[in-house]
């Protein structure tokens, strides 16, 4: 697989646009819980399955974290027995650690746990750009990765949510309830993804492009990584 090595012009704009969106995010993190949401969960008690449904598909397609990581993973996926292997590789890491670390109280630093999550856009995009076995000669194990990246996307935001503190009671059923809005979250994203896929692979330009699409993601991945460290420094 052959890349061009020369980016234009509109993918730096697009890289500068990208670092200014990133960079002036706010208090906005990955895996970050808005504040009406956090003040919901810290007032309800009991099983409430539909409201936490809903706020695990809402943080599901507005985690950039994920989407770009989901991105990376299928982008060279064209078979859907691949595609739903992948994508269910990392939806299990990450309800496993989701799950399980709420439940047992398992807490990260929010900003390495979210910088390493940046990380796994970076490699994504590494992987997908051939530059491991360029650089190394060998090929990491692909589904490997997918899985482990899963079980640290979830402690991502299983240490969010032990931020707030969800009333004991109904914790477990809301905490499932939560999972299968993410799952179906993914799946609405997935869907989306691919539809723009099978258009852009259509075109003619799609191989010459596909070099600085990662490169753009790859970039977004450092982004991600630089702001945490940045944070985690100040804080």
């Amino acid at each position: 697989m052959t890349y061009p090595t020369r980016m234009p012009s509109r993918i730096w704009i697009t890289l500068a646009t990208l670092a200014l969106a990133v960079l002036t995010a706010g208090a906005a993190q990955a895996h970050n819980v808005t504040e009406g949401d956090a003040g919901y969960v810290q007032e309800v008690s009991g099983f409430l399955p539909i409201p936490f449904i809903y706020l695990g598909a809402k943080h599901m397609v507005t985690g950039y974290d994920h989407i770009l990581f989901l991105l990376g993973v299928i982008f060279f996926l064209y078979k859907m027995k691949d595609i739903g292997l992948y994508v269910s590789l990392f939806a299990i890491g990450h309800s496993v650690t989701m799950l399980a670390g709420v439940w047992f109280g398992i807490k990260f630093n929010s900003y390495i746990i979210d910088a390493i999550i940046g990380f796994s856009v970076v490699y994504k995009a590494l992987d997908n750009l051939g530059a491991f076995q360029r650089w190394f000669g060998v090929q990491p194990d692909t589904r490997a990765a997918t899985l482990t990246f899963g079980l640290l996307h979830g402690f991502g935001l299983a240490t969010k949510i032990l931020d707030y503190d969800i009333a004991p009671d109904g914790l477990l059923g809301n905490l499932i309830a939560f999972n299968i809005g993410v799952e179906l979250g993914q799946l609405l994203a997935l869907s989306i993804i691919l539809i723009a896929m099978g258009f852009w692979r259509r075109s003619p330009r799609f191989w010459g492009q596909a070099y600085t699409a990662n490169v753009v993601m790859m970039s977004a991945g450092f982004l991600l990584v630089f702001y945490q460290l940045t944070g985690l420094a100040l804080s």
